[in-house]
């Protein structure tokens, strides 16, 4: 089929920053000092001027700043306030954007949340059948007698095309996409939002310490945020584009929106708003629901008494929780809303609805989530090792999956922490309710360079090596960190897709 274009721009991108945090680790230099005592006015004939404040920490602002100072001034402070954040970002950019290398300057080849984005604009809910780039893993839904069901065999007429996968990061296009029409470029837009997230996990890093979840200094929480950008899986998503990966890579920076919001529930409205859009980006975060809950009903340490004396004093984690859902319905209530125009049911996204798509017999067969699916994701997950030749001497991955045990060397002083503080067990049991249902899900990621679902908790793993107590300088932890950044930065450079094996797009 051919690609209707409706704008002739291309390659559009827009920067996005977003930091919720406010103030940095206990041991980054104050951003101000206060002047010495018993200093005299040059010129008494003038007005005294009030002393300036003294920042808490690198991360806070000045208390105030005069009107007058324009925004010029305005913007040095707001700079001063979020340094790091920026200069990782920009260090994340440029370094993302080289590894994309051609494709950062180009679309990538399956564009799907692009579609659905123009589709809208131009008041439908289905995407042209007209316009499709390719057949993969896009939605077909055909009445027969009256019900929805899968489309098989040759397109007709009457059929209805979707994206199959959930919609929020079409939202996050849609401004763009309103500017570039079907040419916006996808891939350079997933760079950026791959940049926004190293700084905004930095942010949420910097906000642990400052609130003593944390015992990490200033560059320490600058390694670990580099971590996740260049040692882990996050690296070869956040280069490439493509329906997929976009997601992942979205879902991260939604993790740490809704985590730097969620912790002690103190921004209940905020979590829930942040929660909604990170679970309609990818499914398996909904489950990330549980770090709020155990946040607001028993945020510890005594956690057991917390649960006992809600008998008597459930008001407050109730409104917490109210709040929480309140900022969290009015996306659910769309969702739920176009998922039942689109496939007839609140809680399909479309993937029992693919076109053509070889998961399709097992679907069929056992369902999306099934206890037969478990040996292929746990060997994908961490039995998978590199394929080594020695005639000729080449290095290859199985497209099926890679061991976390590589990916993320880390993983293994996570079993062995030196300090088990506050947020150790929400945070892993956050993971496990996330990790497990991918365990038992039709498709373990393929093609791919590591288990790539992983990816939804991988922000948590890290969460809890920051609160574990390791030191980064440990000769051990020194070679996982190095050995994962070598792993990934292999991935990086020799991954090709589904859409490059098999499509030869």
């Amino acid at each position: 089929m051919s690609r209707k274009s409706k704008r002739s721009k291309k390659g559009s991108t827009s920067e996005q920053t977003s930091s919720q945090a406010s103030a940095s680790s206990p041991a980054a230099p104050a951003a101000s000092t206060a002047p010495a005592e018993g200093a005299t006015q040059a010129a008494p004939a003038s007005p005294p001027t009030a002393p300036a404040q003294p920042a808490d920490t690198q991360g806070e602002p000045p208390a105030s700043a005069s009107m007058g100072q324009g925004v010029g001034a305005a913007a040095r402070i707001w700079f001063s306030a979020y340094r790091v954040e920026v200069v990782l970002f920009l260090v994340s950019f440029v370094v993302l954007a080289s590894f994309s290398s051609e494709r950062f300057l180009r679309q990538s080849a399956a564009p799907h949340f692009i579609y659905q984005a123009q589709s809208w604009l131009e008041g439908r809910l289905d995407v042209d059948p007209e316009v499709l780039p390719n057949l993969e893993d896009w939605a077909c839904v055909r009445v027969v007698g009256g019900q929805k069901v899968r489309c098989e065999g040759r397109p007709l007429p009457g059929d209805r095309w979707y994206v199959s996968f959930p919609s929020f990061p079409a939202v996050a296009m849609l401004p763009f996409v309103a500017v570039n029409g079907y040419q916006f470029n996808d891939t350079s837009f997933g760079v950026i939002i791959g940049a926004l997230a190293v700084a905004l996990f930095y942010s949420l890093l910097r906000f642990l310490s400052k609130e003593g979840e944390a015992a990490r200094n200033r560059n320490e929480n600058i390694t670990l945020a580099l971590i996740l950008a260049f040692g882990t899986l996050f690296f070869y998503c956040a280069i490439r584009g493509e329906v997929w990966f976009s997601a992942e890579v979205l879902g991260v920076a939604l993790t740490c929106l809704y985590v730097r919001n969620a912790i002690r529930a103190h921004r209940p409205v905020l979590a829930g708003l942040f929660f909604s859009m990170a679970t309609l980006t990818r499914t398996p975060l909904l489950f990330s629901g549980l770090f709020f809950v155990l946040e607001a009903l028993c945020p510890g340490p005594d956690r057991l008494g917390q649960l006992r004396a809600l008998a008597s004093h459930w008001k407050p984690a109730a409104r917490k929780l109210g709040l929480f859902a309140l900022g969290a319905a009015p996306l659910a209530l769309l969702a739920a809303a176009y998922n039942l125009y689109r496939f007839g049911k609140p809680g399909e996204f479309g993937h029992a609805f693919l076109y053509n798509n070889r998961v399709n017999a097992d679907i069929d067969r056992y369902g999306l989530f099934h206890f037969a699916y478990l040996q292929r994701n746990l060997e994908a997950a961490f039995l998978k090792l590199p394929h080594v030749s020695l005639h000729p001497l080449q290095l290859g991955y199985d497209p099926n999956g890679l061991t976390l045990l590589l990916t993320l060397p880390l993983l293994v002083f996570l079993v062995i922490p030196k300090t088990r503080p506050r947020l150790h067990w929400p945070l892993w049991l956050t993971v496990a309710v996330c990790a497990l249902p991918g365990l038992f899900y039709q498709n373990n990621g393929y093609m791919q360079f590591g288990f790539r679902f992983s990816l939804d908790y991988t922000p948590y793993l890290l969460l809890l090596f920051a609160i574990g107590g390791w030191a980064l300088r440990n000769r051990f932890v020194l070679a996982a960190v190095v050995l994962g950044v070598l792993v990934n930065f292999w991935g990086a450079v020799a991954f090709h897709g589904y859409t490059e094996y098999v499509r030869n797009w």
